[in-house]
């Protein structure tokens, strides 16, 4: 048995665009990516704070230092430019890994820089 858990989080991302007319996935700068332990490719859960909409995707590495964030194909309509998501992935993890794990939850400015990288530890506070 295992247990699927939070692995990885970019915390309250600004959505710099939105392309209907592209594939699909979200891109996302690659320096988030790495901080948060999400793979390009990588199945993720998109949620808007701004609408409420929440779905999935997959990955892929916009330009390191960027601060890119973008919606493409038909997620491109769940959101607007300007709106915070928070982008999320899961983790299969058996019951003693699970016990300790912790995921990295990256904190961004208005411009998608990085400025705090931490862990959940419980609720209403951050380790």
């Amino acid at each position: 048995m295992t247990v699927e858990m939070l692995k990885g989080k970019i915390h309250r991302a600004t959505v710099i665009q939105a392309e209907l007319d592209y594939v699909g996935s979200i891109t996302v700068d690659e320096e988030l990516l790495e901080a948060a332990g999400i793979l390009e490719y990588e199945k993720v859960q998109i949620v808007d704070v701004n609408n409420g909409s929440r779905f999935e995707t997959y990955t892929i590495c916009g330009e390191r230092g960027s601060g890119m964030i973008c919606l493409n194909g038909a997620a491109a309509r769940c959101v607007s430019s300007g709106d915070k998501i928070i982008i999320m992935a899961y983790g299969q993890y058996d019951p003693e890994e699970a016990k300790n794990h912790k995921p990295s939850v990256v904190f961004v400015d208005e411009k998608n820089k990085i400025s705090r990288i931490s862990c959940y530890e419980k609720h209403g506070q951050l380790g």
